[in-house]
């Protein structure tokens, strides 16, 4: 798979980034995609790939994507920015192999106001788990391995 960005074709778009990658997320670019004079909140949700999961220890994770999953992302994306009173949304999620304590997936969303951009950050990361077709692959210390989220 080749890294893609996908930037808003309207400048008038609130949806600023979205982004599947296979070299590492900047929270950095997700914050600046989403920055506006007009937020009193601007709040991201950065996933990590953490050493267990329950009581097994975790190697390493592999992601995978459908060819859709980009346009999927901008999708949901374009939804909860039509939900909420957002000024702006970013989301970068990553594929490929990724290490303990690499980053997974950013979200940023920025608000009027900090109460609605938590809103808009949380309804952001729980679609994009729920819906978009990413399929992790987890590596456990046990010799053993799992896939999460597949049909």
């Amino acid at each position: 798979m080749t890294d893609s960005q996908v930037a808003a074709t309207d400048g008038g778009s609130r949806v600023r980034l979205v982004a599947l990658r296979s070299t590492p997320l900047s929270v950095d670019e997700a914050v600046a995609a989403v920055r506006d004079d007009a937020a009193g909140g601007l709040v991201t949700f950065v996933g990590t790939v953490r050493d267990n999961d329950g009581d097994r220890g975790v190697n390493r994770l592999d992601y995978e994507a459908h060819p859709s999953a980009e346009a999927e992302m901008r999708r949901v994306a374009e939804s909860v920015a039509e939900r909420y009173p957002t000024l702006a949304v970013a989301v970068t999620h990553r594929v490929g192999t990724l290490q303990i304590g690499d980053i997974a997936v950013v979200v940023a969303a920025s608000c009027p106001h900090r109460g609605e951009a938590f809103d808009a950050a949380r309804a952001l990361i729980d679609e994009l788990k729920a819906t978009v077709p990413i399929w992790k692959h987890q590596l456990f210390s046990d010799g053993s391995d799992e896939w999460v989220g597949t049909p």
